[in-house]
């Protein structure tokens, strides 16, 4: 009998891909899936099943579905559900993540989410026996360090530049500690963007919040005599920055294809581009999309707070969260990756790829048009 892998976060965005990366190819899922604002586990492994057969045209084969919460001792399961994961899973992946950057109270997210829940997990698989566990990270559990990043690295004595980066290197230490596995595989991918082919996400945060402003902001801007929107905004930038975006489909195809050959089990995968999108690429995409000109690459420390215009102002109030990755991103090796996945290159963010990302985020209006409630549940497979 071909044992299940037991998915956490397979209501997340990546946890959409490997659903049905994983089912696609064979590989049977049971996903531990919590209830939510009055919404069934199962209803909400419905929803993600039907935005998938919408998304592919065909139907997908049926994943058992666990209720539980990876924040609760024993991801919550009933006892049942333990015993038949015991009996029918070989393997874990542990995906489920809270992407808030700060918190400083540790009973919260996203410590709660990605350290408590990171040692449930580790402690469930003890109590099952089950010794194969694929861990979902983080790239940036490198924190603040500036030289090359190698996929064997992990405590190099780093600065973090917020809780989320810092709790996600704690919970990478956490399973390295996990004395009991025969086989621990991490992935860790960079910033992840929806999917290269048909834009499609869940979340919005990063990259999105500056299409966000742009979207927001440039009606306002004046028109020129030659039909396009003028901005005076200052980028202190030289434009050269690069910036690691990865898109959650390719994410998810490297991530499967380790998980289906054991050959490649029990490393460290850097899920990062190898040929980066330029800021001056990113600015002129959105330039592109938006029909606006006039932002300027003034060069780092260009000008301060002070002298900054009022529209200047607003633009770098409404990102101040992701002013740390504006400046500089580490230069991550990914050699394992490429030894491991040659036939899977990490597509490129060029501007028809940003473009789809764009059509499908203001189509979407940043996560508000998508349906609440799905049909219910009528083929998901349950226990007990």
């Amino acid at each position: 009998m071909v044992q299940h892998v037991l998915l956490t976060g397979a209501t997340g965005l990546v946890g959409h891909y490997l659903l049905r990366d994983l089912l696609s190819t064979g590989v049977p899922v049971a996903a531990v899936i919590r209830a939510r604002n009055g919404e069934s586990a199962a209803d909400r492994l419905e929803r993600v099943l039907t935005r998938l057969a919408g998304a592919s045209g065909r139907r997908l084969p049926r994943p058992v579905c666990l209720e539980g919460d990876v924040t609760e001792p024993g991801l919550g399961l009933s006892a049942g559900d333990r015993r038949w994961a015991a009996r029918h899973c070989g393997a874990v992946i542990h995906n489920a993540a809270s992407l808030q950057f700060h918190g400083q109270d540790r009973g919260r997210d996203p410590w709660l989410s990605n350290l408590t829940g990171t040692a449930h997990t580790l402690e469930l698989c003890r109590e099952l026996r089950l010794r194969e566990l694929h861990y979902v990270s983080t790239a940036y559990v490198c924190g603040r360090r500036e030289e090359v990043v190698f996929e064997a690295d992990l405590d190099r004595g780093q600065a973090f530049t917020n809780a989320y980066e810092e709790c996600k290197f704690q919970a990478e230490k956490l399973v390295r500690s996990a004395d009991f596995l025969d086989g621990l595989t991490v992935y860790r991918p960079a910033v992840i963007v929806g999917d290269s082919r048909t834009g499609f996400t869940t979340t919005y945060h990063g990259l999105y919040a500056y299409f966000q402003f742009v979207w927001l902001a440039s009606p306002g801007w004046p028109i020129g005599p030659d039909g396009r929107r003028l901005t005076s905004i200052r980028l202190n930038l030289t434009g050269a920055e690069t910036r690691n975006l990865v898109p959650v489909d390719w994410v998810s195809d490297v991530i499967s294809h380790v998980v289906r050959h054991p050959r490649h089990h029990g490393t460290t995968y850097h899920l990062t581009p190898t040929d980066p999108v330029r800021a001056s690429e990113l600015a002129g995409a959105m330039a592109t999309y938006f029909n606006v000109h006039g932002h300027e690459f003034a060069g780092r420390d260009a000008f301060v707070a002070e002298a900054m215009t009022a529209e200047e102002q607003l633009f770098y109030s409404f990102l101040e969260r992701y002013q740390p990755y504006w400046e500089s991103e580490p230069t991550f090796d990914c050699t394992n990756t490429l030894a491991a996945a040659p036939h899977l290159p990490c597509p490129r963010l060029d501007a028809p790829m940003l473009h789809r990302l764009l059509d499908f985020a203001i189509e979407d209006r940043w996560g508000k048009g998508r349906p609440k409630r799905p049909a219910r549940a009528r083929s998901i497979q349950r226990v007990g």
